[in-house]
């Protein structure tokens, strides 16, 4: 024991100490530089805004920052954005991320898809607007015709010309109601006259 202590205060026990000392904050200071130079702590690239731009914009823009980029499914269709042009982004414009950092795109696909035309003919105005507006599209306008059902859907039209149940119209367009006014019609006047 004595001699254990002895050599714990000898000079060259404090030598090596000092020595695997020296070579351990070596190591770690070695082992901080690699980390950093691999992993390029503290260097970011500031995202850029690829708002509107064009895929192959976004492409080019993506390269020249450094990153990556991966195109997401594309969304509905938005009018206040070019076709095929980037409508979202994750990491947003201006966050600092890594070099070689991925970017997620949404890309606003080429026109509203296409809805089915509900069967609304003997349908009130009200219910019919109703229906139509649950499929995507709009009730731009109602007008009237001599028919004895007041305010009942006897036909579709949209662009001028009549459509039928079951027919594709793209999302959000706008059709007219041909409607009933309550008033009975000519012919029907006649067949009544004809028959007292």
């Amino acid at each position: 024991m004595r001699n254990f202590l002895s050599f714990l205060k000898s000079k060259t026990f404090l030598i090596q100490l000092g020595l695997a000392l020296l070579a351990t904050i070596l190591i770690v200071f070695l082992a901080l530089q690699w980390l950093k130079s691999t992993t390029n702590h503290g260097e970011f690239v500031e995202v850029p805004d690829f708002s509107k731009m064009s895929v192959p914009d976004m492409r080019t823009a993506v390269e020249e920052a450094g990153l990556r980029y991966e195109v997401l499914d594309s969304a509905n269709f938005n009018p206040d954005y070019p076709r095929f042009s980037i409508i979202d982004q994750n990491p947003p414009a201006g966050n600092k991320v890594k070099e070689n950092r991925k970017i997620y795109f949404t890309v606003n696909p080429s026109g509203y898809k296409k809805v089915t035309v509900p069967k609304i003919e003997q349908v009130t105005k009200r219910n019919a607007t109703s229906m139509l507006r649950a499929v995507g599209l709009d009730v731009q306008r109602t007008t009237y015709i001599d028919e004895l059902g007041k305010d009942m859907v006897y036909y579709v039209k949209y662009k001028g010309k009549r459509i039928k149940p079951g027919d594709k119209l793209p999302k959000t367009s706008k059709v007219e109601l041909v409607c009933g006014n309550g008033a009975r019609t000519t012919q029907s006047a006649e067949i009544k006259a004809n028959s007292e």
